[in-house]
């Protein structure tokens, strides 16, 4: 079992949600959903609680029935090998959500997301600190991270 497992509220959509999440990420599934019965606080036979797994990644989703405001102060980090990683996800999750800048996003249920090639740490903490700033300006004019832009900027 994981120690820390990820625990998103929603007001009625963390069903939908979960199946979503699930349809966008590989090694996934939706584990089990308990729903609520006649003493609510839910419509009988809605969803309570959605336990599912985003590779690997165990999350609990909840249907708290009153409307709390996710918050980009908590974010999820997607490490993408390839373009092709990031551009799927970045497609996927950003549909009906809002891109922001330098790799973010918001998903249509109002999870943020951050979806970094794992190139881009590597090009930051490069020892050459002239290539480094120049990743770093290339990447702060970006939403979606480009690889290859990213590594131009690197050779100069």
């Amino acid at each position: 079992m994981t120690r820390i497992t990820p625990f998103l509220w929603f007001a009625t959509e963390a069903e939908e949600a979960a199946r979503f999440y699930v349809s966008v990420f590989p090694n996934s599934s939706v584990n089990s959903v308990t729903r609520y019965g006649a003493s609510g606080p839910g419509p009988v036979g809605t969803a309570m609680t959605v336990a599912f797994t985003l590779d690997g990644q165990p999350f609990v989703a909840l249907n708290g029935q009153q409307p709390i405001p996710h918050s980009a102060a908590v974010s999820f980090v997607i490490n993408c090998e390839t373009q092709a990683d990031v551009d799927h996800f970045w497609e996927k999750l950003g549909e009906g959500g809002k891109t922001q800048q330098c790799a973010w996003l918001s998903d249509k249920f109002g999870i943020t997301w951050q979806v970094v090639p794992t190139a881009l740490p590597r090009l930051l903490q490069q020892p050459d600190p002239a290539a480094a700033g120049r990743v770093m300006k290339a990447m702060l004019a970006m939403t979606k991270i480009e690889i290859a832009t990213l590594e131009a900027a690197a050779r100069g």
